[in-house]
């Protein structure tokens, strides 16, 4: 009775596993592209026209390249959706902001399109002006023929603290030879 029972189960996950690969081909996970892949270069290019939109404070720019759904989480936690992100580049209060953008890998899911990469932001914030470094994940969606970016997702990196230079230290040399030390 065991034995027919194993051997039903053994039977059962064979067929599934060839119904799983033969349906419509062998079942493939979407991969993450290399960096010499069309899809980074096409990504790149959309990435280069956010930060110019951003840097040059384009409202058009910035609407070609965000879809209405738009929502941004910032490094800093803040949620804010394409409506915000336009009116602060037409508000232009932070006359310093700089952004730059490089994406690592994309993967390609049917007609959506999730780009990773690392960005690097210079901002005016209440402290004074802050260099910003990290990396991102957005989302785009594929409209029209194009791509607008859907969702995105920034994590600063963390800063090391070690870079203070090490003081020397006053302490005595355990041992030392008279005459031939201080």
């Amino acid at each position: 009775m065991k034995l027919s029972l194993a051997c039903f189960c053994l039977f059962f996950l064979m067929s599934w596993t060839s119904y799983s690969q033969t349906a419509d081909g062998p079942v493939v996970k979407p991969a993450a592209t290399s960096a010499e892949s069309p899809e980074i270069r096409e990504f790149q290019k959309i990435e280069d026209s956010w930060a110019t939109a951003v840097n040059d404070r384009d409202q058009y720019g910035l609407e070609l390249v965000l879809s209405p759904l738009f929502v941004d989480v910032s490094a800093s936690g803040d949620i804010t959706t394409r409506n915000q992100q336009v009116a602060s580049v037409l508000t232009g209060e932070d006359k310093t902001i700089h952004l730059e953008q490089r994406v690592i890998t994309v993967r390609m899911l049917g007609d959506i399109a999730v780009a990773n990469g690392t960005y690097s932001l210079h901002h005016k914030a209440n402290s004074g002006p802050v260099d910003e470094k990290g990396v991102f994940t957005h989302v785009f969606e594929r409209t029209r023929g194009g791509w607008l970016c859907i969702n995105s997702q920034r994590t600063v990196l963390r800063e090391d603290t070690n870079t203070k230079p090490k003081k020397k230290s006053e302490a005595e040399m355990p041992f030392h030879i008279p005459l031939l030390s201080k």
